[in-house]
């Protein structure tokens, strides 16, 4: 895969850390996975990565060369003229962040003076393994990404990020507007949609940064209109606080990254020719209102593309957030399983076998609740608990918030039906032995 580029002329390929030793030589990226996909007959498919060949999509995290805290120029806009202090309200649907009636083809200092109090730095310090001729060699690396500071309850602070952003991390620092840092604690991750939650405990940040600290405004993406107007801003490069302009080049645009697992996933994006840079993963794509339209996640890297950044839809986003927000992972002991065995049916299975996208059963485990619920062999789960379902990644990330005893919705294709829909309710069961 490409090197994503930095200020050293070094960087890091999508989903992965890159560290550096004394010699800034860069880790080679994992290889990508093949597996074995089978419906009727077996078939060896290799999974493509990116749009067509030459072309690989990079998240845009960078390694840290500067003190996180730093003011750029952008940063002297930042104070607002609303002096009441934070918003305390969970309900992000009031226009907290939000402008009007600005001339924005020349101006956006209002917009992003609202703004960047509810934009934050991300500082993750993890260790990064890799081999040497002499052995594992472990490398503590800074890696910089963004946040946008989204809920806020009595108790704590809810930031949104990518899940690329806060991965792999021993500590993470929260630095706000105003310069302070905070430590933060990883609220909740969805790898399959590169979305992550962080909180820090509102007793923790002094209160001369809480009166500074804004809950950004959600707009909806459903809404937007390809050529609008677009803001982002991040933390690029590291190197603080920083905003570009452009427009929303495409909407729906399907773009293939890998998750943490090493499976390709494939996700809807939001596409824009504002600067995305290093940096500014988990930062905020924002409409002429100030409005959060998406969360930056990704850019296509390629010599024959310029100004191709993209963005996921905040409406698709929310309700994911959400869900990290007001819940916890369940233990091992209250952990659910729904009772089946398959793989993914990628969009080259569903092209050639002529079935839907999702999770083909190959079997289903005896007085399991996916057997109660009528689910049979060769049928393909479209759907689970309200969220569309393209992966095992996916169902896994929405399982592991939902306890055994919980009954769901489970959309399913049945294939004794010539693949039509249906819904059935399935009561998940304590996890048995793993039968994939």
């Amino acid at each position: 895969m490409s090197d994503m580029y930095n200020n050293q002329g070094q960087g890091e390929s999508f989903y992965q850390w890159t560290p550096y030793d004394d010699g800034r030589q860069p880790k080679k990226p994992k290889k990508q996975k093949t597996f074995l996909n089978k419906i009727g007959q077996t078939a060896l498919v290799a999974l493509v990565f990116g749009l067509i060949a030459g072309i690989t999509f990079e998240s845009v995290v960078t390694v840290s060369h500067k003190m996180f805290g730093r003011d750029v120029d952008i940063e002297q806009t930042q104070t607002s003229d609303d002096e009441s202090g934070p918003v305390t309200s969970t309900d992000t649907t009031e226009g907290a962040t939000t402008v009007s009636n600005i001339d924005i083809a020349t101006d956006v200092s209002d917009i992003t003076g609202n703004v960047l109090p509810a934009i934050v730095q991300v500082t993750n310090v993890g260790l990064v393994e890799y081999q040497t001729f002499f052995g594992t060699y472990q490398q503590e690396v800074n890696q910089a990404g963004s946040g946008i500071i989204i809920s806020q309850d009595d108790k704590n602070i809810y930031i949104a990020t990518n899940n690329h952003v806060v991965s792999g991390a021993e500590t993470l620092t929260i630095t706000f507007s105003d310069g302070e840092a905070v430590e933060g604690t990883i609220k909740g991750t969805d790898s399959s949609c590169d979305l992550a939650v962080v909180s820090v405990p509102v007793k923790k940040i002094p209160e001369k940064t809480l009166s500074t600290i804004k809950i950004a405004t959600l707009g909806d993406s459903d809404k937007v209109d390809v050529g609008e107007f677009a803001i982002v801003v991040g933390n690029a490069m590291g190197y603080g606080t920083s905003v570009t302009t452009g427009i929303v080049s495409a909407k729906d645009r399907e773009v293939s990254v890998e998750d943490d697992a090493g499976n390709v996933v494939n996700n809807k994006l939001i596409q824009t020719d504002a600067a995305v840079n290093p940096g500014n993963s988990g930062g905020a794509l924002l409409n002429a209102k100030g409005e959060v339209i998406g969360i930056v996640s990704v850019k296509l890297v390629d010599t024959r593309t310029e100004g191709m950044g993209y963005a996921i839809p905040i409406s698709f986003a929310w309700d994911i957030i959400k869900q990290m927000i007001d819940n916890d992972e369940v233990s091992a002991l209250d952990a659910s399983y729904l009772g089946i065995a398959g793989y993914d049916v990628t969009a080259e299975d569903a092209e050639k076998y002529d079935v839907p996208l999702g999770i083909y059963v190959m079997k289903v485990a005896k007085d399991s609740g996916a057997e109660a619920a009528g689910i049979e062999e060769k049928d393909v789960i479209t759907s689970f608990n309200g969220r569309t379902v393209t992966s095992f990644s996916t169902l896994d990330n929405i399982m592991k918030y939902i306890p055994a005893g919980t009954t769901v919705d489970v959309t399913v294709a049945k294939a004794s039906n010539n693949y039509k829909e249906e819904t059935v309710q399935v009561t998940l069961t304590h996890k048995a032995e793993d039968m994939r």
